[in-house]
């Protein structure tokens, strides 16, 4: 279930709920300014014990990515194995305020790639790395050492186009797709995503993550849900993105999408 936002109190409460309700897992938001993910997810960490925790999605360009290595392992520590990260190059029209940050979509896309490998080695023990865009020296491992995730490998999942080949070849530096349709969309998209990545020995085991809205009166809702699963996706997020987030009517929509369940 994807929290599109409210209160930090709120929306803990929404995690807590959503637990309960047999969700297995709770993604917020990212703003540029807002109610922090990191502390939220953290947050909810300590009053939840199953649901998987994370973001969605951090734009990682606009991080600094040992920032993020940092609050990332933290939370699976607190969390006992629970975190998620989810990152892409970040929407411009409606996620960043005029703050000089880079936009080129180049330049965007050096330093995504760049920051998945520098997380990757912060998370794996190193405490050097050198490259295009980051350099990174740390002389006490001890940091590194005391900030190690509970499990060998958290979950990376990113934003990859289909069928652009380069944003797509991205994705196999990860351990989740979460891709944008160009053309053909729905399952049979993701059927097609599912065989690419086949062709290139990525098995079963990595997650290709499909999005959208179920009525939890509509019996129709786990087949549809079904449909994306026999295509080969292996979550569903389900969203609710308009706006206003926070309005009262609107939180009261969410709590009770939250507490009918996940369809079927």
């Amino acid at each position: 279930m994807i929290l599109p936002g409210g209160p930090a109190g709120a929306q803990v409460e929404q995690a807590v709920l959503a637990e309960r309700a047999g969700w297995d897992a709770v993604f917020v938001w990212e703003a540029a300014y807002g109610v922090d993910a990191w502390s939220l997810l953290s947050a909810m960490a300590m009053v939840t014990s199953r649901v998987q925790l994370g973001t969605m999605l951090t734009p990682l360009p606009w991080r600094r990515p040992w920032k993020v290595a940092s609050q990332v392992a933290t939370l699976d520590q607190l969390s006992g194995g629970r975190a998620i990260l989810s990152v892409g190059l970040g929407a411009i029209e409606t996620d960043l305020p005029s703050t000089g940050e880079v936009v080129d979509r180049r330049e965007r896309a050096g330093l995504l790639d760049e920051g998945i490998d520098l997380i990757r080695a912060l998370w794996s023990g190193s405490t050097s790395f050198h490259g295009a865009h980051y350099d990174y020296e740390c002389a006490r491992d001890d940091l590194t050492e005391v900030v190690r995730p509970v499990r060998s490998r958290i979950p990376i999942w990113v934003v990859a186009r289909w069928p652009r080949p380069r944003s797509m070849r991205r994705a196999l530096r990860c351990d989740g797709v979460i891709p944008e349709f160009s053309g053909e969309g729905g399952p049979e998209g993701a059927r097609s995503v599912r065989e690419w990545l086949g062709t290139r020995g990525v098995g079963a085991e990595f997650d290709l993550i499909a999005e959208g809205e179920t009525r939890a009166d509509d019996p129709g809702s786990a087949a549809v849900v079904a449909e994306w699963a026999a295509a080969g996706a292996t979550w569903w997020l389900e969203s609710r993105w308009e706006m206003p987030h926070h309005s009262p009517e609107r939180m009261t929509q969410i709590r009770d999408r939250i507490a009918a369940g996940p369809p079927g």
